[in-house]
């Protein structure tokens, strides 16, 4: 288990001078190598004029959810609410796309750079109830430092 605590790593990471694909892949294969309950990770990254969420890096099985309008489903929620958005069984969700047969639980964290939505830290988990109030100000904390990227 990682220390939630603990993000020397993403400082490493965000001062590599690498380019921003590189390091938001390089955060996603962290978490999902690190925290066991975190089988998917990615990015999407805005566009509000367009009011369309486009995938990014990410780290786990392919999806055919690469690009999602505002409002449609759970990362299209939480771009509309600009909100963290924390399913504990994506199956009570009427709205949910399903980017596998296996995802049981999903977390939704907006970055905002200067005040405006930029992107999403989106992860799923194979496990009902995978996420605590500890993974949601980890998770958080970790939006609010990669938003320099943007």
């Amino acid at each position: 288990m990682t220390d939630f605590n603990d993000t020397k790593w993403l400082v490493k990471i965000l001062r590599s001078g690498k380019p921003r694909d590189e390091i938001l892949l390089k955060i996603c294969q962290y978490l999902k190598t690190k925290i066991a309950h975190y089988d998917w990770v990615g990015f999407y990254i805005a566009d509000p004029e367009k009011q369309v969420l486009t995938l990014g890096p990410y780290y786990g099985a392919p999806t055919e959810h690469v690009r999602i309008p505002f409002g449609q489903g759970i990362c299209g929620r939480a771009a509309e609410t600009l909100e963290t958005i924390l399913v504990q069984d994506v199956g009570s969700e009427s709205n949910y796309l399903a980017c596998s047969l296996d995802v049981e639980s999903e977390i939704v964290i907006p970055v905002f750079k200067d005040g405006q939505f930029v992107a999403e830290l989106d992860i799923d988990s194979h496990q009902n109830n995978s996420f605590s109030n500890q993974d949601r100000c980890f998770l958080e904390k970790i939006g609010r430092e990669v938003a320099v990227l943007f």
